[in-house]
C-alpha cells in the first residue's frame, strides 16, 4: 500500500512537470453513454403508450397533417417536411414512412410501396405518393386537446403525443432494439381490438391474440399475454394440390416468399426433404408450388417443411412501452386497458371543449338577439367617446341579462359593436330563436354524453367498427399445433454400415455391411453378442463393442417394436428366454441385458417391429443322461416385460444351437387409434375420438364434403382437412348409403355401395357443377326424413321417413342410384338407424393375444429373482 502511494505521488509529480498534461474523462464517458442510452430508448426505439408511435412516426404523421389538403403528396416532400422536426437524415424517415404505409391503416398510399409477401422494397421516395387515410383523420388528430412542445431546433412546435383515440400500438405492432432493452409488440386484429375495448368499458373479460398481415396459422397456447417469456408458433398454410404437388398459400409472419423458398432449397440440399422443383406464382396473393418426386409422401413432406424450413417459426413477444419517460414492461391486456382509458379521457376533453364552445356560442347568440331585438344599438347615437359607447350598451343590456349563464364582459360588448348594419336590418327573430334552441339541444346532448361517458365511448368504438371494420377480418387462423418429431419426417439421406466383428457402425464404412438408410439426426440402437445394448447418435464411425448382432434406427417411446432374445447367463450358466421393448434410454450408455455376468452370451436374437412372436428350435449338446436334446419354443408363450427383466428359464444344460423354425405373427392387441380434431391428427395417446382397434391391414374410410372417398392406412403422420364428413375405421362388408343431388337432373338420388377398390380415390357425386353431397351414412340400416317445401296457397306435405335399406339395393359406387322424390325438398335429416347386430370377428384359437405392458423406462435395472426354482421351466 505504501509503495503504491509513493508511486502515485511520484507519478503526479512527473505529470506536473510534464508539458502534455492528461485529463481524466471517465466521468464524461459515463454520463455520455447514459445520455445516449436514454436517448435511444426514449427518442428512437420504443413507442409511447399514449399514441403508440415512436418519435419518427409521430413526426411523420404531424407532417402529413400539416401538408394535408386532400390530395396526394410525394413521399420525398413529406420526408423533407418531417426533417423540420426530426433530427436525423431523410433515409431513416423514408424507411419509417414506408413501414407505416405497408401496415395499410394510417396512410393512403399510391405507387409501388413494396410487398410484404415477397420482400420487394418500395420505389424511391420521389416516385411514390401518400396522404392521410380517413381513419387517421378521424382518430389521430384533435389540435385543441394536443399538448405541444418546441422542435429540436426551437423553430417549430410539434406534438408531445398525438391524441389517438384507438389502441393503435396493438393494431400496428412495434419492434425496436434500444440500449439494454428491446420491444416486440405483435400486431392484433382491428375488429377484435375494438371488441376488447368495448368489453373493458363494460367491465367484461377479454382475450387478445395476434393477427398477422401475412395470414398463416398460429398457435397461441404460450402467448402469455405478450409478456417476456411468451411464444407464438406460426406456420405457413400448406395444402396438397395433388399427390405430387404442394401449394403454399399463406406464409408465417416475419418471412417472405423469397426467404421461405431459400430455406426450402437449403433443406433439400442438406437432404432433410426431397423436392423436384419450386414455382413462385406470388402476385397479390401468395402461391408457391412445391413439386415432389414420385413416391414421396405429401403428408410427410408437409411435416418435414414445418420441421426443417421457415414454414414454421417461433416468435417471442416482449411488451415494452414508454410511460412517463420511462420504459415499462406490460402485457397486451394492460396495453389495451391503458389505451382505452386514455381514449375515454380524450373523448371527455373533447366533450368539455365542445360544451364550452357551445355555451359561448349560445351566450353570444342570446346577447346578439337582446341587442338587436331591443334596439340597444340606438343608445350609442349620442355618445362621442368609445368609453361612452361601451357604457351605454352595458346600461342598455342590464334589464335583459338575467337569464344569461354568465356576466356580460367588455369583450362581449366590443363584439356587439362589430355587428354590421346590414345584418341588423335583415335580422330574423324567429331564425335567431331557432339557432338558440338548437344550441340548447346540443348543450343538453353534450352534458348527457359527459354524464354517461362510458356509454359515449362504447358508441364511439362501435361507430369506428361500423365505419372502418369492413374488410379487416382476422387473417391468421388460430389453431393448436401438433408436435412434429424431426426424426419421423426427415428423409433418410445417408446409409448406415456395420463392421460386426470389430464392433464399428457409421456412415463412412462404405466397404462394410450395409444396414439401412438413415438421416444424420437419427439415433441408432445396437445389440452385441455379450448381451449389451447402446443407443448412440448416427456418426461417420462409432465403436460400440465387438460381435454386433443387431443394428437399427431407434424410435423413442416405441412400445410396439419387440425384441426376442435367448441368452446364456455366464460361462456354464443356465439359458433364459425374454421379450422386451426399449422405449427410452440415456444416449451412449451401455445396458447389460443378458444377466449380470461378464461372460454372458446371446444364443438367439430377433427384432420385431409389430410384436411378432416366432417359433424356434432349441438343440442341446449331448451330456450325461439327457433324454430330450431338441424341442420347440414359441415366443408367444413369453410375456413382454422390461428390458432389465431376467426372463424365463429355458434349460440348465449347455445349448448347442438355436434355429428359427417358423416366423410368427403379432402377439400385440390391435392398436387403438384416436382422432384429435383440435390438431386434426391421429394419435395413440387417447386424445379425442376413438376410431377403433387397428390391425396391420386395417384401413381408414374418409369422405369429404366434395364427395371424394378414399381409404388409407392409419398412419399417425397423415394430415386431415377440415372438410371431412366421414372418418372411421373401414369395414369392407358394411354398405355406404349416400343421398346426393344430381345437378343435371335437378333431383335428389339415393345409392348404396361397397368400396371395391380400397387403393383408389373415388368420386361419389357427378362432376356437374350443381351436384353436391347432401347426406352420407355408414350405418347398417340407415333411416332418413324428408321435409318437403310448402307450396304457396296449399297445405304442406307431411314429412316422409325412408328406410334406405329397403329403398335401394347395394350397387356400384359409380351408379347414380334411385330418385328419392320428385317433390321440392326443404331438408333431409338423418334419423336413428334401425337395430342391427354386427357380426363379430373370431380370434384364431392358436394365437394368444396379450396386452402391451407399461415398460419401466428408468435407467435402473428391473429387479429379478435369481432363484432358478422360482423360474418357469420350459424344459
Amino acid at each position: 500500500m505504501e509503495e503504491n502511494e509513493a508511486l502515485n505521488e511520484e507519478g503526479s509529480e512527473n505529470q506536473e512537470n510534464s508539458q502534455d498534461t492528461l485529463t481524466r474523462v471517465t466521468g464524461m464517458y459515463k454520463d455520455w453513454f447514459l445520455d445516449y442510452a436514454s436517448y435511444v430508448i426514449l427518442e428512437r426505439a420504443v413507442p409511447a403508450i399514449e399514441d403508440g408511435f415512436k418519435p419518427v412516426q409521430r413526426r411523420i404523421m404531424h407532417a402529413l397533417k400539416e401538408l394535408d389538403d386532400g390530395r396526394y403528396n410525394k413521399v420525398a416532400n413529406v420526408v423533407g417536411h418531417t426533417m423540420q422536426y426530426h433530427p436525423h437524415g431523410d433515409a431513416s424517415i423514408a424507411d419509417a414512412m414506408v413501414q407505416l404505409g405497408q401496415k395499410d391503416l394510417l396512410i393512403d398510399t399510391q405507387g409501388n410501396w413494396g410487398n410484404i409477401l415477397t420482400g420487394d422494397g418500395a420505389a424511391a421516395s420521389r416516385y411514390i405518393e401518400a396522404r392521410l387515410s380517413k381513419f387517421a383523420l378521424d382518430v389521430v388528430y384533435s389540435p385543441k386537446i394536443t399538448e405541444w412542445q418546441l422542435s429540436y431546433d426551437g423553430r417549430k412546435k410539434e406534438p408531445v403525443n398525438l391524441p389517438v383515440k384507438f389502441p393503435l400500438l396493438l393494431a400496428q405492432g412495434a419492434e425496436g432494439i434500444a440500449v439494454g432493452l428491446s420491444t416486440k409488440v405483435l400486431p392484433h386484429n382491428f375488429n377484435e381490438l375494438i371488441d376488447a375495448s368495448i368489453k373493458h368499458l363494460k367491465g367484461q373479460r377479454f382475450k387478445l391474440y395476434p393477427d398477422f398481415p401475412t395470414a398463416g396459422i398460429i398457435d397461441v397456447t404460450n402467448y402469455n399475454d405478450g409478456i417476456r417469456g411468451g411464444k407464438v408458433r406460426v406456420r405457413a398454410k400448406i395444402a396438397t394440390l395433388n399427390k405430387n404437388t404442394l401449394v403454399i398459400n399463406e406464409i408465417p409472419y416475419g418471412t417472405n416468399t423469397s426467404s421461405l423458398i431459400d430455406s426450402i432449397l437449403k433443406a433439400n440440399d442438406k437432404g432433410k426433404i426431397k423436392i423436384k422443383k419450386i414455382e413462385d406464382n406470388t402476385a397479390a396473393e401468395v402461391e408457391i408450388l412445391v413439386h415432389l418426386p414420385s413416391g414421396i409422401s405429401p403428408d410427410k413432406t408437409i411435416d418435414a417443411l414445418y420441421a426443417f424450413t421457415s414454414c414454421e417459426s417461433s416468435i417471442s413477444p416482449l411488451g415494452c412501452i414508454i410511460k412517463d419517460n420511462k420504459p415499462l414492461f406490460i402485457g397486451v391486456k394492460e396495453m389495451l386497458e391503458r389505451s382505452t382509458d386514455f381514449t375515454v379521457e380524450l373523448l371527455k376533453s373533447e366533450l368539455e371543449i365542445q360544451l364550452g364552445e357551445l355555451e359561448e356560442q349560445w351566450h353570444f347568440s342570446s346577447l346578439e338577439r337582446i341587442f338587436i331585438e331591443n334596439r340597444i344599438y340606438r343608445d350609442i347615437e349620442e355618445e362621442e367617446t368609445w368609453e361612452g359607447v361601451i357604457s351605454a350598451i352595458d346600461k342598455g343590456l342590464k334589464p335583459f341579462t338575467k337569464n344569461l349563464k354568465r356576466a356580460v364582459t367588455e369583450e362581449d360588448i366590443v363584439r356587439l359593436t362589430e355587428i354590421r348594419i346590414k345584418r341588423i336590418s335583415k335580422f330574423d327573430l324567429e331564425k335567431a330563436q331557432q339557432l338558440i334552441d338548437s344550441l340548447e339541444e346540443k348543450i343538453a346532448q353534450t352534458k348527457h354524453d359527459l354524464e354517461h361517458l362510458v356509454d359515449f365511448a362504447i358508441a364511439y368504438f362501435k361507430e369506428l367498427k361500423k365505419k372502418y371494420g369492413k374488410g379487416r377480418e382476422r387473417k391468421s387462423e388460430i389453431k393448436i399445433f401438433d408436435d412434429i418429431e424431426a426424426t419421423k419426417v426427415v428423409i433418410r439421406n445417408t446409409k448406415l454400415y456395420v463392421n460386426r466383428e470389430e464392433g464399428f457402425i457409421g456412415t463412412s464404412l462404405r466397404k462394410e455391411e450395409y444396414v439401412t438408410d438413415c438421416s444424420d439426426i437419427d439415433d441408432i440402437i445396437v445389440f452385441t453378442k455379450k448381451g449389451e445394448m447402446m443407443v448412440t447418435k448416427v456418426d461417420a464411425k462409432t465403436f460400440i463393442g465387438k460381435n454386433i448382432i443387431h443394428v437399427g434406427v431407434f424410435k423413442k417411446k416405441d412400445s410396439r417394436t419387440t425384441y426376442n432374445m435367448v441368452y446364456k447367463d455366464g460361462k456354464g450358466g443356465p439359458s433364459y428366454i425374454k421379450r422386451f421393448n426399449v422405449t427410452a434410454i440415456t444416449r451412449d450408455k451401455i445396458y447389460q441385458l443378458a444377466g449380470s455376468k461378464a461372460s454372458a452370451d446371446v444364443l438367439y436374437f430377433s427384432a420385431n417391429p409389430n410384436g411378432e412372436a416366432e417359433i424356434i428350435t432349441v438343440m442341446l449338446r449331448q451330456s450325461g443322461s439327457i433324454k430330450k436334446l431338441k424341442w420347440d419354443l414359441d415366443f408367444a408363450d413369453v410375456l413382454i416385460k422390461g428390458r432389465g427383466s431376467k426372463g424365463n428359464l429355458v434349460t440348465k444344460y449347455a445349448v448347442k444351437r438355436i434355429e428359427l423354425k417358423e416366423k410368427g405373427v403379432s402377439t400385440l392387441k390391435p392398436r387403438k387409434i384416436w382422432f384429435d380434431d383440435v390438431v386434426s391428427r391421429l394419435n395413440v395417446d387417447e386424445r379425442g375420438e376413438l376410431l377403433g382397434e387397428f390391425k396391420g391391414d386395417d384401413l381408414l374410410l374418409i369422405v369429404d364434403q366434395k364427395g371424394k372417398l378414399k381409404t388409407i392406412p392409419p398412419d399417425l403422420l397423415t394430415r386431415f382437412n377440415d372438410d371431412m364428413v366421414v372418418l372411421e375405421k373401414w369395414n369392407p362388408k358394411k354398405p355406404i348409403s349416400v343421398v346426393h343431388f344430381e345437378g343435371e337432373k335437378d333431383r335428389y338420388y339415393v345409392k348404396r355401395f361397397l368400396v371395391e377398390n380400397p387403393n383408389r380415390e373415388e368420386q361419389i357425386t357427378s362432376e356437374h357443377p350443381k351436384s353436391f353431397l347432401e347426406l352420407i351414412s355408414t350405418d347398417w340400416r340407415p333411416v332418413i326424413e324428408i321435409e318437403f317445401a310448402k307450396p304457396r296457397g296449399k297445405d304442406a306435405k307431411p314429412n316422409q321417413q325412408v328406410d334406405l335399406e329397403d329403398f335401394i339395393a347395394v350397387k356400384g359406387i359409380k351408379a347414380i342410384g334411385n330418385q328419392l322424390t320428385s317433390e321440392k325438398v326443404k331438408n333431409i335429416n338423418a334419423l336413428d338407424p334401425l337395430p342391427f347386430e354386427e357380426p363379430k370377428e373370431a380370434i384364431p384359437e392358436d394365437i394368444e393375444v396379450i396386452d402391451e405392458e407399461s415398460i419401466d423406462i428408468s435407467d435402473r435395472d428391473v429387479k429379478t429373482n435369481n432363484d432358478d426354482s422360482d423360474q418357469p421351466t420350459l424344459f
